[in-house]
């Protein structure tokens, strides 16, 4: 299994495409089926920290792989209940 990149205490727009291209270096690095990271230092986002865990999801899905999100803050799972894409999140 790869350890992606833990997510950053702060993920807006700004970081997001930073985070994504660190991500991906580090599943090219890898043959493992499988991906995981740790969500639980996250406490600054908007919108963007939903649309990168997406992006990542389609990426596991792309490379027929499962990757599994640790310590998603509340917070997050409730805005991606807001834009109605919560069953799409892994973990």
């Amino acid at each position: 299994m790869v350890q992606l990149p833990a997510l950053p205490a702060r993920l807006t727009h700004a970081e997001a495409q930073s985070y994504l291209a660190q991500c991906d270096a580090a599943w090219k690095a890898s043959d493992s089926a499988s991906a995981q990271l740790d969500a639980s230092a996250l406490h600054d986002f908007d919108s963007s920290a939903v649309a990168v865990l997406l992006e990542l999801r389609r990426s596991a899905l792309a490379r027929q792989s499962v990757l599994e999100v640790h310590g998603l803050p509340a917070r997050a799972r409730e805005l991606s209940t807001l834009y109605g894409v919560s069953e799409l999140l892994p973990g």
